[in-house]
């Protein structure tokens, strides 16, 4: 099973930028499909972006539509989430998950398809 590690989260005012990675055991090229899903307190774990190795699919949830940009770097085995505006609503404990037979859809992002995880990184949104 793939091991994957967060990276790149903080404290940063609001309209600021983060960009997180997720550094994965084996090539992303296998993994085929890195999400990254967050969670704040007391409420559930949604999915934020996601994308595919094969074609370069991506999904966007509608409340980081235009301010989060998900990237590969296949060379570093490295997927990126780029966040641009943070906004208040933003904070949360941020994952990311992979799996070799999802396809990243835009109209969707099934958490429950993902078999690997990692073990989150802390995003803080603050004056």
């Amino acid at each position: 099973q793939v091991q994957l590690v967060e990276s790149g989260g903080g404290l940063v005012q609001p309209g600021g930028s983060l960009r997180l990675s997720c550094a994965a055991s084996v090539s992303t090229l296998d993994v085929h499909a890195i999400g990254w899903f967050r969670q704040a307190p007391v409420k559930e774990r949604e999915g934020v972006s996601c994308i595919s190795s094969s074609d370069g699919s991506t999904y966007y949830a509608d409340g980081v539509k235009g301010r989060f940009t998900i990237s590969r770097y296949n060379a570093k085995n490295t997927v990126y989430l780029s966040m641009n505006s943070l906004k208040p609503e933003d904070p949360a404990v941020y994952y990311c998950a992979g799996d070799p037979d999802y396809y990243c859809s835009e109209y969707d992002l099934r958490e429950t398809d993902f078999r690997s995880w990692g073990q989150g990184t802390q995003v803080t949104v603050s004056l």
